[in-house]
């Protein structure tokens, strides 16, 4: 259903940590116009964990008003709770989301049947197209490729962000549930090549800073060209990793400040990046821009 270089969106905020309407609209039209394939809203990149329920609502319909159709929207509507997940899903459908993108719940460490429940549960309860989000790194939680599996037999669960960044689970994934749900990537550093071995796209942290870049490596990717890809992933390598060198969105946000994209603004627990950190993810900007 979606297909190449997804960002994972940041939400702008002013320095008191309010959302920043006004540049949130500003990024939109700044993805569109360079070509960004669809946009993540309220995911882990938005911040989505410090947002309450009635702004994280209000984002996505801000976001879904202001994208008007011209791209999909994808709305993260994960929660360690069950019950809050399904609120916001149906939050997200009457907004008029494209599909959502739910995160295995996190702290609580269910079982994998109590994942497969959960993810059973939500889509059973509201009809919108759903993808599934494995990132163990951050939920201390780890869906396999069997729940995976049991999961891919619901017909609105359409596809599954894998975020660990190990190639060969996504290949699993890729060859045993590719013909029944999409597999995308959630790692920009593997991205390229789980692309390559047969996944729709990569929902992205990079394309936040350089969604042309990102746009037309993952175009190449899926087109099989694998030259083409290699030679625009290169120039993203340091963006990849160094988007990285504090919690996301730390980097990230920080990145877009400098390029006069948003304002400063971060929600505790969440702090500006640290100033140890400035030059090296300006010199990563500076690599995509200039080259």
């Amino acid at each position: 259903m979606f297909s190449g270089s997804m960002v994972a969106l940041v939400t702008p905020m002013h320095t008191d940590g309010s959302v920043d309407q006004k540049s949130l609209e500003k990024l939109i039209e700044f993805h569109i116009e360079n070509g960004t394939d669809a946009i993540v809203a309220m995911g882990t990149t938005g911040e989505s964990a410090t947002l309450d329920e009635k702004e994280h609502c209000q984002v996505i319909k801000q976001v879904v008003g202001m994208v008007r159709d011209r791209i999909p929207v994808i709305a993260g509507t994960g929660a360690n709770s069950t019950t809050e997940a399904i609120e916001l899903t149906q939050c997200a459908m009457k907004a008029g989301a494209d599909a959502c993108l739910l995160v295995t719940p996190y702290y609580n460490k269910p079982t994998q049947e109590g994942l497969y429940q959960h993810f059973k549960t939500i889509a059973e309860a509201v009809a919108v197209p759903q993808i599934l989000y494995n990132v163990p790194g951050r939920t201390a939680v780890d869906m396999l490729p069997e729940t995976v599996l049991r999961l891919s037999g619901i017909s609105n669960i359409v596809g599954i962000k894998e975020a660990t960044g190990d190639l060969k689970r996504g290949q699993q994934l890729i060859e045993e549930c590719g013909d029944k749900l999409d597999v995308y990537s959630g790692d920009d550093a593997t991205a390229m090549e789980l692309i390559l071995l047969g996944a729709k796209g990569d929902i992205s942290v990079t394309a936040n800073v350089a969604p042309k870049a990102m746009h037309e490596m993952c175009a190449a990717a899926l087109a099989g060209d694998r030259d083409t890809a290699t030679e625009i992933n290169e120039r993203l390598l340091g963006l990849h990793s160094k988007l990285f060198v504090e919690s996301n969105p730390i980097p990230v946000k920080w990145a877009l400040y400098e390029m006069g994209l948003i304002p400063q603004g971060i929600r505790l627990p969440l702090t500006v990046l640290d100033t140890q950190y400035h030059d090296v993810v300006r010199g990563a900007i500076n690599q995509v821009l200039v080259s």
